[in-house]
């Protein structure tokens, strides 16, 4: 297995306010210690990732080493998000992860075919929402090899 020897930053997009709080609320209770970042819209996403407006600052936008993306969002949705991201030779080679509500198939396949590492289906209640988070804890930072943080 993959032990990461220092904690990865973990950026989600999340333009609901009570999906933000469970978020950070289940991060804290499967005592996952990656510093979660958060961003309420793709535009404010992709501002964090090109480190403009308020996010010019590497120590306020650090580079993230998985993004957790919602798809419906105001501004700039999910989807043309990560199309931008996997476009973008400096960004492509970040895992993102849906993580929504939507079920659609096509919203499955699409996310697929633009580079989406991974869809998940948000679930309803606050222990389903834990479970991911401990899920994507094990998986992502213990089992996977992500690649290494250079900015190129």
């Amino acid at each position: 297995m993959n032990q990461h020897p220092e904690s990865i930053v973990i950026l989600m997009a999340e333009d609901d306010p009570d999906d933000r709080m469970l978020t950070r609320q289940a991060f804290k209770d499967q005592r996952l210690a990656n510093d979660l970042r958060i961003v309420e819209d793709g535009a404010e996403l992709m501002d964090f990732l090109h480190r403009r407006g308020k996010y010019t600052d590497p120590d306020i936008s650090p580079r993230p080493g998985l993004i957790l993306l919602d798809l419906n969002m105001p501004k700039l949705d999910g989807r043309e998000a990560l199309a931008q991201i996997k476009a973008d030779r400096s960004l492509r080679h970040i895992p993102v992860v849906i993580l929504t509500t939507s079920k659609a198939e096509e919203d499955v396949f699409a996310s697929y075919d633009h580079g989406a590492s991974s869809y998940i289906t948000k679930p309803v209640s606050f222990d389903g929402l834990a479970e991911v988070v401990k899920v994507l804890g094990k998986y992502w930072f213990e089992i996977v090899e992500l690649p290494n943080d250079s900015e190129t």
